[in-house]
């Protein structure tokens, strides 16, 4: 037998499977240290880790000064990705996004210059305040990991993560962000105010020094590598799959959805509930696990019928009527 397949099977069969356990323990140290810079908010730490585990993209809508710029700096400097920040005006240009050749007259020949997007971890900061032409500048990055200039192409850094963030009151200078570039997030998360407990201790952390000056990287990129790769292996169940199809389905014959989910919501809500479970630390997939991103993961990808919109029907309501009315595998209905 020829000595290079024999090396290759050997190698099959002794690659370690993912050690749910060990990898678990890095993911808390992640939680642990991004916490001592955020506080009190860890069921939005959970949902950013369980976008980025799963090779996703987070919207943040929030009004000013609730962290979500914080946040997702301290989560690159905790995972050691390269980080940048693209503040999003009308005159910020698309190539400043994918980047552009520039013609180099000593060597006569064009040299490509590398955008924003050549980062792991990009925030998007008031991404709804850029042109419509800009924010389509991330369609492909976002969707293949990848950009083309002038006809080549270049693939972005991996991994690589978009984090955008948008303030829901401010309207006046705003380009509202198309359904298929909605789409492209796998969530959409809100940060919400402190408590007044919680924001004593955010001004008592913040007394002479920054704490996000104080937190140290934890994992490595290659080490997230790994732990995506690891996350997409988690077991799911015939009948969870069949369970995410009805909820997604349910969206589009709901009577004041205008626009339902898309396929690729399914495979959105697919790989986060395989990351939130890994979180959890279970190498398998729960109905629980489902429901628990279902409205973050769906909410932004609908459009409600006018008669909906005059009555106050949130998406979160509609979605939470289809959680309690679609049958539970294993359980039946919710109560």
């Amino acid at each position: 037998m020829n000595s290079e397949k024999v090396t290759e099977m050997t190698a099959e069969v002794t690659s370690p499977a993912f050690d749910v356990k060990e990898n678990h323990a890095k993911v808390q140290a992640v939680m642990t240290e991004i916490e001592k810079v955020i506080v009190g908010k860890r069921s939005e730490i959970v949902l950013l880790l369980t976008a980025m585990l799963s090779g996703s993209h987070v919207l943040i809508e929030d009004v000013p000064g609730t962290g979500k710029t914080t946040l997702a700096a301290t989560l690159a400097k905790v995972t050691g990705l390269d980080f940048k920040r693209a503040q999003f005006t009308p005159d910020i240009m698309a190539s400043d996004i994918t980047g552009f050749n520039i013609y180099n007259r000593r060597t006569e020949e064009f040299e490509f210059r590398q955008g924003l997007v050549m980062c792991n971890l990009l925030l998007a900061d008031e991404i709804n305040r850029a042109s419509p032409k800009t924010q389509s500048a991330l369609l492909e990055a976002m969707e293949e990991s990848k950009v083309t200039v002038d006809g080549v192409t270049y693939a972005v850094p991996d991994p690589f993560t978009v984090i955008a963030t948008q303030n829901p009151t401010g309207y006046v200078g705003t380009y509202p962000l198309p359904e298929a570039q909605l789409d492209r997030f796998a969530l959409k998360i809100r940060m919400g105010y402190p408590s007044p407990e919680e924001e004593l201790n955010i001004l008592l952390a913040r007394r002479g020094k920054n704490p996000l000056d104080e937190v140290n990287a934890v994992i490595t990129r290659d080490e997230l590598r790994e732990l995506r790769a690891g996350v997409a292996t988690i077991n799911i169940d015939e009948e969870l799959y069949r369970y995410i199809v009805m909820l997604i389905g349910a969206t589009r014959r709901h009577p004041l959805l205008s626009l339902g989910a898309s396929p690729r919501a399914s495979v959105a809500l697919m790989r986060l509930a395989q990351a939130y479970a890994f979180i959890r630390g279970r190498d398998y997939v729960l109905p629980d696990d489902i429901a628990a991103v279902f409205r973050p993961a769906i909410g932004h990808r609908l459009m409600l019928r006018q008669d909906a919109k005059l009555k106050g029907t949130s998406p979160d309501e509609i979605l939470g009527e289809i959680l309690r009315t679609t049958p539970v595998p294993y359980k039946g209905k919710r109560k």
